[in-house]
């Protein structure tokens, strides 16, 4: 079994209190939307990092960069692993379109150690991007009271001795991944199943979960925070005879504004995390589907997720402010703008 969680960095499974105590105060939505917001001058230098399977901006992004620019921070494309880069020659780096990183998981904790060695500040922090990258930590978040959907850890050598036990229709997926990446549903027992589970790699950890049609009956949540201010929402909805609502799967997003018993969820999950020591929350995008009345989340997305900045052009704004405040401190003030 791979141990995902041994990570090159050597960190512990949590922020120490020491940690904690140091995070800064954007992770204060109070102190974050109080504060004036900054504009540098000469320009902040930061790297948005991508990956080879997108290595440019993505065009969701460019409502961001447009704000960013806005207040005298410049950024610029990298790959995540491109030699090529020097990374302590930007102010800040902040992650958006990792897209490949679960196929490469190794070489990118190796990444994130040598931005540690280099103490570049990175958005979100590494501590919690380590966290989130493993999605066991659905587990961690289930023993905290944040209703997920029943989920099963197995190493792949015991994923048919785990599903013997078990019955219905499920999906079956990495717990390190993303996109649908080695993802399977069928009905345990059934030919067609047993086929697609034979040809999953078997170095890699997998989680089980029960299908929930209410994905194509309803749709699946994504709420959109930063630096803990609740932004905007969409409701995804599968393409036709399709389960996976990804936009290259035929999936549609529209935006939609959630009821209040599931916003209060995705608070509390958030809660949640900050409970695990992880308080400095610069984006994120809750994931999540409502089944019976409760809404379960399904994800939690720290490192890399789509932020539908098209759907809704004002959290463009909104984020930009935010990473302005929290860069502030890398400039000494007579280096801002007045």
């Amino acid at each position: 079994m791979p141990a995902f969680r041994s990570t090159p960095l050597d960190a512990p499974t949590h922020p120490s209190a020491a940690q904690q105590a140091a995070s800064t105060d954007a992770a204060s939505p109070d102190a974050a939307q109080a504060s004036p917001i900054p504009r540098f001058d000469p320009p902040l230098s930061i790297a948005l990092v991508t990956s080879q399977v997108h290595p440019d901006i993505d065009p969701d992004d460019e409502g961001l960069v447009v704000a960013l620019r806005a207040h005298g921070i410049e950024p610029s494309a990298c790959m995540w692993n491109d030699p090529s880069v020097d990374w302590a020659a930007f102010d800040a780096l902040l992650v958006r379109s990792t897209w490949d990183y679960f196929q490469h998981y190794t070489e990118f904790l190796r990444w994130y150690a040598h931005i540690a060695e280099l103490g570049v500040a990175i958005v979100n922090p590494l501590p919690l991007l380590i966290w989130n990258s493993d999605k066991r930590y659905l587990l961690e978040l289930a023993k905290l009271d944040v209703p997920i959907i029943a989920t099963t850890h197995a190493c792949g050598d015991e994923l048919e001795a785990t599903l013997a036990s078990m019955s219905g229709e499920v999906v079956v997926k990495p717990s390190v991944s993303g996109g649908a990446w080695h993802t399977v549903r069928g009905r345990i027992g059934s030919g067609e199943f047993d086929q697609a589970l034979a040809a999953l790699p078997r170095e890699l950890d997998y989680l089980i979960q029960p299908f929930m049609p209410q994905i194509v009956e309803q749709g699946e949540w994504s709420l959109l925070f930063f630096g803990g201010v609740y932004s905007h929402a969409v409701l995804k909805k599968p393409g036709a005879d399709d389960y996976r609502v990804q936009t290259y799967f035929g999936g549609t997003a529209d935006l939609t504004e959630p009821g209040p018993s599931i916003l209060a969820a995705a608070r509390h999950a958030l809660q949640a995390v900050t409970t695990l020591g992880y308080r400095d929350q610069a984006y994120v995008r809750v994931d999540g589907v409502v089944d019976d009345g409760v809404f379960r989340v399904m994800e939690l997305e720290f490192i890399e997720p789509f932020l539908h900045f098209a759907a809704h052009p004002p959290a463009a704004g909104l984020f930009a402010a935010q990473l302005a405040r929290r860069w502030q401190a890398l400039r000494a003030p007579a280096t801002l703008a007045t």
